[in-house]
């Protein structure tokens, strides 16, 4: 274990992975990632694995673009040699309620004006995009050919390996048990096997964990953890090509390339905790759902269920960036589950702010300090 570093970075998700290559992309030396368990072993891993643009806020509409752009190139930019199954067969987002139909247009319009290719759809439309949809009770849809998905562990695995060709030091089961702080500045951290990595600069992406940590260095961030389960059922023949979703149904379900479908949805009296446990409860409700929405789905056979943590805001956006309570302490947290498709310019950004650079979108409405100023931007289209 090295002994001093010019940044640590505290979770070894796609978000850690993506800030540690852009940061040695950018000519920083000495870039450390601590994970307590594997790579993409949290929240990354166990994400839905969906990429869209369809947003209801211009700054989550601005960064899925970039993104998904990244996205596009990966496996040239990060030279791996694999496949990281990115696949754009669209997005499919149905409205069944007056008030999200007329939130849709409004989002149309907004999409439409930063040029995102996306289209308001009749139900009858939407049925033609995908047949066995049951458009009983849907009011309007919106679909958008360039969302897509993409293998999590693919793609973190990809950024982890081309941030260790620039020279990133990547230490798994490895967990980080304090910050020390002297003078309102970072100065280290400690890990779980004793060592003490002296530093300046540490980002604080841990995902479910973002606010323990943040605890370590005295910080209380407005953030909270709550489960979310999904479920993956037996592979067969392709017969959907775009993630289905719905707000207010409360699902969302794609076919992943090997024809397992994958499906998730929320549940409102979640309580507030670190569990990744299953419950009988969302398999109850994601069979009775899916069943209605999509209704050949129901005869599909369940292979296994899990649950990963989204990491929530007040807003539901997340925290970029430095602090002003703690100097060399930035923060990449509360993504309220959009984390993995919002990556790559979460790595660039973070980056760019470390190295002192404009960033490439402005994003200083992003920071922490907005809760205080009380300046939220609520993304209304989240499950």
């Amino acid at each position: 274990m090295i002994k001093t570093a010019d940044v640590v970075i505290i979770g070894g998700g796609i978000s850690g992975c993506s800030i540690a290559y852009n940061l040695a992309k950018k000519g920083v030396k000495n870039v450390v990632v601590l994970e307590k368990k594997y790579l993409a072993s949290g929240a990354t891993g166990r994400c839905g694995a969906g990429v869209r643009q369809q947003w209801g806020t211009e700054m989550n509409c601005r960064l899925a673009m970039k993104s998904i752009k990244f996205f596009e190139n990966a496996k040239e930019e990060l030279e791996y040699d694999r496949d990281i199954e990115f696949k754009q067969g669209g997005y499919l987002i149905v409205a069944s309620t007056e008030k999200e139909d007329k939130q849709f247009k409004k989002n149309v319009e907004l999409q439409k004006s930063l040029g995102i290719p996306v289209e308001y759809l009749s139900p009858k439309e939407a049925k033609e995009i995908v047949p066995h949809l049951n458009i009983e009770g849907l009011i309007s849809a919106t679909y958008c050919p360039k969302d897509g998905h993409l293998n999590p562990f693919l793609t973190t695995d990809a950024y982890a390996k081309a941030a260790k060709r620039l020279g990133v030091k990547i230490y798994t089961f490895t967990e980080v048990v304090g910050i020390k702080t002297n003078a309102g500045k970072v100065c280290g951290v400690i890990t779980s096997k004793g060592d003490e990595i002296s530093t300046r600069i540490v980002v604080n992406a841990a995902g479910g964990y973002s606010k323990q940590v943040a605890k370590m260095a005295g910080i209380d961030l407005p953030v909270y953890s709550e489960r979310h389960q999904i479920l993956v059922t037996e592979p067969v023949e392709p017969m959907q090509k775009p993630m289905v979703m719905s707000f207010s149904l409360n699902i969302y379900c794609q076919q992943t390339p090997h024809g397992s479908f994958i499906m998730g949805r929320g549940d409102p009296d979640e309580p507030r905790d670190l569990r990744i446990t299953s419950s009988w409860k969302f398999l109850d409700e994601m069979s009775k759902t899916v069943t209605n929405l999509l209704p050949p789905l129901g005869k599909l056979r369940i292979i296994r269920q899990w649950a990963g943590l989204y990491n929530i805001t007040p807003d539901k956006q997340p925290i970029l960036g430095p602090i002003k309570e703690l100097e060399g302490f930035y923060l990449a947290v509360g993504f309220s589950g959009h984390g993995f498709m919002l990556a790559p310019m979460t790595g660039l950004l973070i980056a760019e702010q470390i190295v002192g650079e404009e960033t490439t979108i402005p994003i200083h409405m992003l920071s922490k300090d907005r809760f205080e100023r009380g300046e939220l931007v609520l993304e209304p289209s989240v499950v």
